[in-house]
């Protein structure tokens, strides 16, 4: 399978339309010792941990992989942490997880599994509360670890306990220690010249080229594998600091909960100098400042004890009489007096950067895509493809974030992000959801040369409207109702699309393990339980089937031009135009349950094979035919 312009065509010129899941939420945390981020045991072990078994052990792959082939589902996001990989120190690569990834791989490609790596993170990392680099990352930039909490430079859930306040975990964007340290991974040259890092290179130097070498060598184990499709960039990377207009001011956040520092109280409080800062939770019918509250303890710094804060050390603030002052609240927003773009100055350099040497190591072919994301809420990059360049997707994300956040489905309310709109009433709020897709992948189209677009991850929460499934033996229709909401704007689009998530290890209590989310498809409570929403044993633990397990064309024989599903009817159409040249036949899933008492076929310009195998339905074109489109409708018996 390779893309050709703005689609991804198989071996036999059908145009493939990809419909996945990121496996999983729980990978993003160490299998041993388990590292649900509730547990704070052997949260600070410097060496010995072990990712493998995440996500699930090799003996129980057949079954995993089993249950998402007979949903529908034809590839993976394959959620790979650097951590994972790197976990013991520089250079020092976990050959026991790299021999089980392989080994997973190979198992989901004889499953008919296509996938793309996806070097996850979240808020940098575990110690800054989220996921992606290793520990020892931190420690590099002059960081103590087990300060960072105390110190206000991050918001953990290993030590701030239970209950841990609802997506809180992203405000850590805007602390010290995340905000730090993706400032150096992308700009440390720019701003923060001349501090070094380990062994005298330069700290944004030193941290790209560990990262990239870390993935060349995932890529290095896997380049033998045709269903292996590329890397992602890096899951939803941050700007830090990077084009800040006054430090001393909350310029930008993804959301806004808890205590909210300006970059300046962060670094103030960050090296022991405690801050009052704004305090937000809901206000109205957004987020607004409720109060405020002490950023940091005195005298508790972040860094490492005889290293002074880095941005102290770089000129952007010091100690003056006993008391912090701000220098410069202007120094990451200009260089040489031209003012900075994060995009095309920072994040597409590291982007051609790694795409450079993803091609060194296939260098037999070009198959290997770069699978390319943004900034979330912060603009979307540009792309110029060039010359023999690997092929570049356009992976940007896009959640219903009304309901992710609050963890309330109405069904008739949404919030656009982009525009600051709240839309009133199923229609609108449907309308919406479909035109945030369409200005996805017009992006694409007119800013990164006409690429392919993939949503690489999109879902809602699981523990929904106070966590009413739970209750007996479960009542996932709102859930139904939601997935199947986002799912129409998907068809809509014609895009490609991976759902988050599904997590083996989900339970009702910790959710998908990880800061208290619950987006997993899949639940082992459960599936241990023996619950099922078809009847078939081989679904047990799966939630909301019937929201997401939905007929679609998987393989067109032509160019694609409609496609849609009625989850009240359970009417599925299909329109394309016949390419004569291909011979292989259109093949459309059909699962048995949306259609539990069977379904009627009826086409135009093309003949119906039924097959009984994999829930397929083929529809071959007349190969003298003179018909210019072909129109496919399945309806209940």
């Amino acid at each position: 399978m390779h893309s050709i312009g703005d689609r991804w065509r198989d071996a036999e010129g059908r145009r493939i339309v990809l419909r996945g899941v990121n496996l999983g939420g729980d990978s993003k945390v160490p299998a041993r010792p388990e590292g649900a981020t509730h547990r704070r045991e052997g949260f600070y072990l410097r060496r010995g941990v072990s990712f493998v078994g995440r996500p699930f052990p090799l003996q129980e792959a057949e079954e995993h992989f089993g249950r998402l082939r007979r949903w529908g589902m034809n590839f993976l996001r394959l959620i790979v942490t650097w951590e994972a990989v790197e976990h013991d120190g520089p250079g020092v690569y976990d050959e026991e997880y790299l021999d089980y990834l392989e080994a997973l791989v190979a198992e989901a490609g004889e499953h008919g599994l296509s996938l793309f790596i996806d070097p996850h993170q979240d808020v940098w990392s575990r110690w800054t509360g989220g996921d992606g680099a290793p520990l020892w990352t931190l420690e590099a930039a002059g960081f103590e670890p087990e300060r960072l909490h105390a110190s206000g430079a991050a918001i953990v859930h290993q030590e701030a306990g239970d209950p841990f306040p609802r997506m809180i975990w992203d405000a850590n964007y805007n602390r010290l220690g995340c905000a730090t340290m993706f400032t150096l991974f992308y700009a440390g040259d720019t701003f923060a010249p001349g501090i070094p890092g380990p062994e005298g290179a330069s700290l944004q130097g030193f941290l790209q080229e560990r990262f990239i070498a870390a993935m060349e060598r995932v890529a290095s184990r896997l380049a033998r594998f045709d269903h292996v499709l590329g890397f992602d960039s890096l899951n939803e990377p941050s700007a830090g600091f990077i084009g800040l207009e006054d430090l001393s001011r909350l310029e930008r956040a993804i959301s806004k909960v808890g205590p909210m520092p300006s970059p300046w109280e962060a670094m103030r409080a960050g090296s022991g100098f405690p801050a009052e800062v704004d305090f937000y939770g809901i206000k109205g019918l957004g987020q607004g400042v409720v109060g405020k509250r002490l950023l940091g303890s005195p005298g508790v710094r972040a860094w490492k004890d005889g290293i002074d804060c880095l941005w102290l050390r770089a000129g952007v603030w010091d100690v003056v009489d006993g008391l912090p002052r701000l220098l410069k609240p202007r120094h990451f927003a200009e260089v040489e007096g031209r003012a900075v773009d994060f995009s095309p100055d920072f994040l597409v350099p590291f982007a051609r950067r790694f795409i450079g040497r993803l091609r060194s190591v296939s260098k037999r072919s070009r198959r290997f895509a770069l699978f390319m994301e943004g900034v979330p809420e912060g603009g979307r990059p540009s792309w110029k493809p060039e010359p023999d360049e690997l092929p570049v997707v356009n992976a940007t994300h896009w959640y219903d974030g009304l309901t992710l956040f609050t963890k309330i489905w109405t069904g008739f309310l949404a919030y656009d992000t982009e525009t600051g709109r709240i839309h009133v009433g199923r229609r609108r709020a449907r309308r919406h959801f479909a035109a945030a897709l369409r200005r996805i992948k017009d992006h694409a189209r007119d800013a990164m040369g006409g690429i392919p677009t993939l949503l690489g991850e999109f879902g809602l929460p699981f523990d929904l409207n106070w966590r009413r499934a739970y209750r007996g033996r479960g009542d996932y229709r709102a859930h139904e109702r939601a997935l199947s909401a986002y799912y129409d704007a998907v068809d809509e689009n014609l895009l490609d699309a991976a759902l988050w998530n599904y997590s083996a290890g989900n339970t009702h209590e910790r959710g998908d393990l990880w800061n208290g989310e619950d987006l997993s498809v899949y639940c082992g409570d459960e599936a241990r339980d023996g619950r099922t929403e078809t009847g078939d044993p081989r679904d047990s633990g799966g939630r909301a089937l019937r929201g997401f397990v939905r007929p679609y064309a998987r393989a067109i024989a032509g160019d694609l031009r409609e496609m849609s599903f009625d989850f009240a009817k359970g009417e599925f159409r299909l329109r394309y135009a016949p390419d004569r040249a291909v011979t292989a036949p259109t093949e459309i899933f059909v699962p048995a349950i949306q259609y539990p008492h069977g379904f009627h076929v009826e086409a135009r310009g093309g003949r119906i094979d039924l097959s009984g195998k994999d829930s397929l339905v083929l529809v071959r074109s007349d190969a003298d035919g003179d018909a210019d489109e072909v129109v496919v409708r399945i309806t209940r018996s």
